[in-house]
């Protein structure tokens, strides 16, 4: 039986520069470091030279897990959120203000100000790698 999400999984071209967003900006912790050479994980991919560095973070009852592979194709930064696939991570806060400022402040360039009015509050920008975050702040 299904019980829910994990955790979602992040392609990224630079591993210290997530982890110096993830963790240093945002606050999530690395609980797994793991480098896979090349061989390990092909097949389970689905796809050549699939060596690559893994971090799974934790925050909360929130985990990510980074991928920086040996081999990998850019993204498009400004990637479209209704082109198909995941479009976006929602990061839970109990001050989307506040976070909002900090995260700004950090370099994070969101899409509007604030939106919504308490407890039903939320923000959308990009990550350094143009993967779309949510703020949110929801009752219930």
């Amino acid at each position: 039986m299904i019980k829910g999400l994990h955790h979602a999984a992040l392609a990224v071209p630079d591993m210290q520069q997530a982890l110096d967003f993830y963790c240093g900006v945002l606050g999530f912790e690395v609980v797994m470091d793991v480098d896979l050479p090349g061989g390990v994980m092909e097949a389970p991919f689905g796809i050549e030279q699939a060596g690559c560095k893994v971090r799974m973070i934790h925050k909360g009852g929130t985990q990510i897990e980074l991928f920086e592979f040996e081999h990998s194709e850019a993204g498009d930064p400004a990637r479209p959120v209704n082109r198909e696939g995941i479009t976006h991570i929602a990061l839970a806060s109990d001050d989307v203000p506040g976070d909002y400022a900090s995260l700004t402040a950090a370099g994070v360039a969101f899409n509007t100000p604030v939106q919504g009015d308490s407890p039903s509050r939320w923000a959308y920008g990009r990550d350094p790698f143009g993967n779309v975050i949510e703020l949110l702040e929801a009752s219930g």
